[in-house]
Protein backbone atom coordinates (compact mmCIF):
# COMPACT_ATOMS: atom_id res chain seq x y z
CA UNK A 1 0.00 0.00 0.00
CA UNK A 2 1.30 3.42 -0.88
CA UNK A 3 0.64 6.66 0.88
CA UNK A 4 0.68 10.02 -0.76
CA UNK A 5 -0.44 13.61 -0.26
CA UNK A 6 -4.12 14.43 -0.82
CA UNK A 7 -5.21 13.26 -4.24
CA UNK A 8 -6.55 15.53 -6.93
CA UNK A 9 -8.43 14.04 -9.90
CA UNK A 10 -7.09 14.80 -13.35
CA UNK A 11 -8.63 13.80 -16.66
CA UNK A 12 -5.32 13.83 -18.49
CA UNK A 13 -2.49 11.43 -17.68
CA UNK A 14 0.30 13.31 -16.00
CA UNK A 15 -1.41 16.67 -16.50
CA UNK A 16 0.25 19.51 -14.60
CA UNK A 17 -1.73 20.70 -11.59
CA UNK A 18 -1.88 24.28 -10.36
CA UNK A 19 1.45 23.92 -8.58
CA UNK A 20 3.15 22.57 -11.73
CA UNK A 21 3.51 19.05 -10.31
CA UNK A 22 2.40 16.10 -12.40
CA UNK A 23 -0.71 14.47 -10.96
CA UNK A 24 -1.59 10.88 -11.73
CA UNK A 25 -4.89 9.90 -13.24
CA UNK A 26 -7.08 8.28 -10.58
CA UNK A 27 -8.53 4.87 -11.40
CA UNK A 28 -10.43 1.93 -9.94
CA UNK A 29 -9.61 -1.57 -11.19
CA UNK A 30 -12.07 -4.41 -10.87
CA UNK A 31 -10.97 -7.91 -9.91
CA UNK A 32 -10.82 -9.14 -13.52
CA UNK A 33 -8.37 -6.39 -14.41
CA UNK A 34 -6.23 -7.01 -11.34
CA UNK A 35 -5.97 -10.67 -12.35
CA UNK A 36 -5.13 -9.67 -15.93
CA UNK A 37 -2.29 -7.52 -14.62
CA UNK A 38 -0.88 -9.64 -11.80
CA UNK A 39 -1.68 -13.23 -12.72
CA UNK A 40 -2.17 -13.49 -16.48
CA UNK A 41 0.11 -10.68 -17.71
CA UNK A 42 -2.53 -10.03 -20.36
CA UNK A 43 -0.94 -8.10 -23.25
CA UNK A 44 -4.19 -6.11 -23.64
CA UNK A 45 -3.44 -4.58 -20.22
CA UNK A 46 0.18 -3.70 -21.02
CA UNK A 47 -0.45 0.04 -21.44
CA UNK A 48 -2.27 0.16 -18.10
CA UNK A 49 0.50 -1.85 -16.41
CA UNK A 50 3.07 0.63 -17.72
CA UNK A 51 1.01 3.61 -16.56
CA UNK A 52 0.68 2.09 -13.08
CA UNK A 53 4.40 1.32 -12.91
CA UNK A 54 5.24 4.85 -14.09
CA UNK A 55 2.88 6.42 -11.54
CA UNK A 56 0.84 8.04 -14.32
CA UNK A 57 -2.22 6.16 -13.05
CA UNK A 58 -2.97 5.86 -9.36
CA UNK A 59 -5.08 2.80 -8.55
CA UNK A 60 -7.51 3.36 -5.67
CA UNK A 61 -8.88 0.38 -3.76
CA UNK A 62 -10.75 -0.40 -0.55
CA UNK A 63 -10.47 -3.33 1.81
CA UNK A 64 -13.73 -4.71 0.38
CA UNK A 65 -12.03 -4.94 -3.02
CA UNK A 66 -9.16 -6.90 -1.48
CA UNK A 67 -11.66 -9.21 0.21
CA UNK A 68 -13.20 -9.94 -3.20
CA UNK A 69 -9.75 -10.53 -4.72
CA UNK A 70 -8.92 -12.86 -1.84
CA UNK A 71 -12.15 -14.76 -2.43
CA UNK A 72 -11.47 -15.15 -6.15
CA UNK A 73 -7.88 -16.25 -5.55
CA UNK A 74 -9.05 -18.87 -3.03
CA UNK A 75 -11.42 -20.57 -5.48
CA UNK A 76 -10.34 -24.00 -6.75
CA UNK A 77 -10.45 -22.75 -10.35
CA UNK A 78 -7.85 -20.09 -9.51
CA UNK A 79 -5.36 -22.63 -8.16
CA UNK A 80 -4.19 -23.68 -11.62
CA UNK A 81 -3.47 -20.07 -12.60
CA UNK A 82 -2.15 -18.64 -9.37
CA UNK A 83 0.32 -20.73 -7.40
CA UNK A 84 0.79 -18.08 -4.69
CA UNK A 85 -2.34 -16.05 -3.87
CA UNK A 86 -0.54 -14.34 -0.97
CA UNK A 87 2.09 -12.99 -3.35
CA UNK A 88 -0.59 -11.66 -5.71
CA UNK A 89 -2.37 -9.94 -2.83
CA UNK A 90 0.88 -8.45 -1.55
CA UNK A 91 1.75 -7.14 -5.00
CA UNK A 92 -1.75 -5.66 -5.41
CA UNK A 93 -1.48 -3.87 -2.07
CA UNK A 94 1.92 -2.48 -3.08
CA UNK A 95 0.61 -1.14 -6.40
CA UNK A 96 -2.52 0.55 -5.09
CA UNK A 97 -3.40 3.48 -2.90
CA UNK A 98 -5.77 1.99 -0.34
CA UNK A 99 -8.72 4.11 0.67
CA UNK A 100 -9.85 3.39 4.22
CA UNK A 101 -13.53 3.88 3.39
CA UNK A 102 -15.54 4.88 0.39
CA UNK A 103 -16.44 8.55 0.97
CA UNK A 104 -20.11 9.51 0.86
CA UNK A 105 -21.25 10.94 -2.44
CA UNK A 106 -23.77 13.72 -3.00
CA UNK A 107 -25.11 11.72 -5.93
CA UNK A 108 -25.92 8.05 -5.73
CA UNK A 109 -23.82 5.84 -8.00
CA UNK A 110 -25.57 3.93 -10.76
CA UNK A 111 -26.71 0.49 -9.64
CA UNK A 112 -24.67 -2.37 -11.02
CA UNK A 113 -26.61 -5.45 -12.15
CA UNK A 114 -24.06 -7.56 -10.25
CA UNK A 115 -24.22 -6.59 -6.55
CA UNK A 116 -20.67 -7.92 -6.02
CA UNK A 117 -19.39 -5.27 -8.43
CA UNK A 118 -21.21 -2.33 -6.83
CA UNK A 119 -18.14 -1.62 -4.70
CA UNK A 120 -16.17 -0.63 -7.81
CA UNK A 121 -18.67 1.84 -9.25
CA UNK A 122 -19.42 3.21 -5.76
CA UNK A 123 -15.77 4.10 -5.13
CA UNK A 124 -15.29 5.48 -8.65
CA UNK A 125 -18.43 7.57 -8.27
CA UNK A 126 -17.75 8.85 -4.77
CA UNK A 127 -14.11 9.77 -5.12
CA UNK A 128 -14.51 10.66 -8.10
CA UNK A 129 -11.93 8.96 -10.27
CA UNK A 130 -11.22 9.44 -13.95
CA UNK A 131 -11.30 5.80 -15.08
CA UNK A 132 -12.92 2.55 -14.02
CA UNK A 133 -11.18 -0.41 -15.64
CA UNK A 134 -13.25 -3.54 -16.03
CA UNK A 135 -13.93 -6.50 -18.29
CA UNK A 136 -17.19 -7.25 -16.49
CA UNK A 137 -20.31 -6.72 -18.61
CA UNK A 138 -22.34 -5.42 -15.66
CA UNK A 139 -19.81 -2.65 -14.98
CA UNK A 140 -19.21 -1.88 -18.65
CA UNK A 141 -22.98 -1.41 -19.04
CA UNK A 142 -22.66 1.62 -16.74
CA UNK A 143 -20.34 3.45 -19.16
CA UNK A 144 -23.00 5.80 -20.49
CA UNK A 145 -24.38 7.09 -17.16
CA UNK A 146 -20.83 7.29 -15.80
CA UNK A 147 -19.64 9.31 -18.81
CA UNK A 148 -22.15 12.03 -17.93
CA UNK A 149 -20.23 12.51 -14.69
CA UNK A 150 -16.80 12.43 -16.37
CA UNK A 151 -16.03 8.85 -15.36
CA UNK A 152 -14.91 6.61 -18.19
CA UNK A 153 -15.66 2.89 -17.81
CA UNK A 154 -13.46 0.93 -20.21
CA UNK A 155 -11.55 -2.30 -20.62
CA UNK A 156 -7.76 -2.06 -20.39
CA UNK A 157 -7.61 -2.82 -24.13
CA UNK A 158 -9.87 0.17 -24.91
CA UNK A 159 -7.99 2.56 -22.66
CA UNK A 160 -5.16 3.82 -24.91
CA UNK A 161 -7.68 4.82 -27.58
CA UNK A 162 -10.03 6.33 -25.01
CA UNK A 163 -7.18 8.29 -23.46
CA UNK A 164 -6.20 9.75 -26.82
CA UNK A 165 -9.84 10.60 -27.52
CA UNK A 166 -10.22 12.27 -24.11
CA UNK A 167 -7.05 14.33 -24.67
CA UNK A 168 -8.38 15.52 -28.03
CA UNK A 169 -11.74 16.54 -26.59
Amino acid sequence: MTTSPPLQPSNEAGAPDVDGQRRPVLAVLDTHVVLDLLVFADPRARALAGALAGCQVLWLATEAMFEELTDVLSRPTSARWCPDPAAVLAQARTLCHQIVACPPSAQRAPTCADPDDQIFIALAWAWPVDWLFSRDRALLALARPAQQRGLRVVTPAQWPGSLAQAAGA
